[in-house]
């Protein structure tokens, strides 16, 4: 398990990770959901050991961070791209990277057939496609058999078969017990991974839930309302029991709504003299959802939650 309580990394005066709280559980997919700048890599970071906290705790099986490096034997994680040996075969490079943290050959072996690398055992790794690189990176986070998976962005770079073979190949690690933890910036795609998600915006977490309730996200009906009065219609709407975030791609003036008809939305602003300009019902995508939820004013964090909560 990994918990995570009121990290903070600053660089200067940007601040990217802000008093973040979290736990990760063995046995399932939890997802760092968020766009590029929310703190994703910088908290995998932390949690590896690469980078030193300016604040708070980070603890991976109950032991906590140290300052040095985790092991390939503890947590698994993607190498730089730029780290890749183009002129060497992938058998090669890994077999050089478990001898030197005393991996048995034998598991160089399972990782290349686990990844589906092992059907060219003499082709360089300059020739591979994206597809396969993403695939030799995510090998290579597989190689200390590691009970704790840390893995940024693993569906980047894979095509239609390589996606689904990442979600089978990460849900299978969870359902052996391990915790797995990966990032992601694209809503609906995550969703399908993982089991949990935890939204991140500007270092902080917006969000704690399952993925499952995430996704409902995406079949709720929200009336959509245009108006250039849009603080006076917000704060009518709310006082009337809705519930009113900004709605995203949909230009300036425009307002989401939810917990209020589109014909309840018309009769408030008329009574109040709000001229609308756009009255309309939707389902947002996933994608819409997750802006929406980090378009919102910036929240103090809560205290951290005991381990038990969400």
């Amino acid at each position: 398990m990994i918990e995570v309580k009121e990290l903070t990394k600053t660089h200067g005066d940007r601040t990217a990770v802000d008093r973040l709280c979290l736990t990760a559980r063995p046995g399932a997919v939890t997802a760092l959901l968020g766009a590029a700048g929310a703190g994703k890599t910088s908290t995998l970071r932390l949690i590896l050991g690469l980078d030193s906290p300016s604040a708070g705790t980070v603890a991976v099986g109950g032991v906590p961070l140290r300052g040095r490096p985790r092991s390939p034997h503890q947590i698994g994680s993607l190498p730089d791209p730029a780290e890749l040996p183009g002129r060497r075969t992938a058998g090669a490079w890994l077999g050089a990277l478990a001898r030197a943290h005393g991996i048995g050959a034998g598991r160089v072996a399972e990782v290349l057939a686990e990844t589906g690398l092992s059907r060219e055992p003499r082709r360089r790794v300059a020739t591979y496609s994206p597809a396969m690189r993403q695939r030799l990176r995510i090998a290579v986070a597989l190689l200390g058999d590691p009970p704790v998976l840390l893995l940024d962005e693993p569906l980047a770079g894979l095509d239609a078969e390589g996606v689904r073979w990442a979600r089978r190949l990460l849900r299978s690690l969870a359902a052996q017990g391990r915790t797995v933890v990966i990032t992601g910036d694209r809503a609906a795609q995550t969703a399908q991974t993982a089991d949990r998600i935890i939204v991140l915006d500007r270092g902080r977490r917006v969000l704690a839930q399952s993925a499952a309730e995430f996704a409902a996200r995406g079949a709720a009906a929200r009336v959509v309302v245009g108006t250039p009065r849009r603080g006076e219609l917000a704060a009518v709407l709310t006082g009337g029991g809705a519930s009113v975030v900004r709605a995203s791609r949909s230009g300036p003036g425009r307002l989401a709504v939810t917990g209020m008809t589109a014909e309840r939305v018309g009769a408030l602003a008329t009574e109040h003299g709000i001229v609308i300009l756009e009255l309309d019902t939707r389902k947002p995508t996933l994608e819409e959802a997750l802006a929406e939820l980090c378009a919102g004013p910036r929240v103090v964090s809560a205290p951290c939650a005991p381990a038990g909560g969400r």
